[in-house]
């Protein structure tokens, strides 16, 4: 049991500890070429893991969507708003902890590490009218929506008599 984290070996605990005991280059990397079957990377293992712990809710107003994210104990520098792929909205910062030479934590029970969500926006969201606001821990992304198209006149074709 050297090196081992968890101290019950029930198989959820064995198999978290089966992932942080892969090194990024052992899990599916660019750089193996061995064809055989490969686990999730430590990057994946840790983004899966930020999403999980953000919780966000997404609302529909009559004019935009609204993304509201508790990012708790981060400034707006600390925090990234960006779209990827043209249409996933991606929410992100990391909280870290506070480094004290005459400090001792007795106790941490307030999350560290990385924040995360990810969403994919519709097919009306404006993409040029993003905005997001932070206040008091609470991070609010607006996205506007699109006018609707206006329907289509039937046309209209003039009939001549021969």
């Amino acid at each position: 049991m050297e090196g081992r984290i968890f101290v019950h070996e029930t198989p959820l605990m064995t198999a978290l500890q089966h992932l942080l005991d892969i090194p990024d280059n052992e899990a599916g990397g660019a750089g193996n070429a061995g064809g055989e079957k490969q686990g999730p990377t430590r990057a994946y293992v840790r983004d899966a893991r930020a999403m999980a712990a953000t919780p966000a809710d997404v609302k529909e107003l009559p004019g935009a969507y609204a993304f509201v994210v508790d990012m708790p104990g981060l400034g707006s520098g600390d925090i990234k708003v960006q779209v990827e792929d043209e249409r996933v909205l991606v929410i992100s910062g990391e909280r870290r902890r506070e480094e004290k030479e005459d400090a001792k934590y007795l106790r941490m029970e307030r999350r560290m590490g990385k924040l995360m969500r990810k969403f994919v926006l519709p097919e009306n969201a404006d993409m040029e009218k993003i905005s997001a606001v932070c206040r008091d821990g609470v991070l609010t992304v607006s996205v506007e929506k699109l006018p609707p198209p206006e329907p289509k006149k039937p046309k209209t074709i003039q009939v001549q008599v021969a």
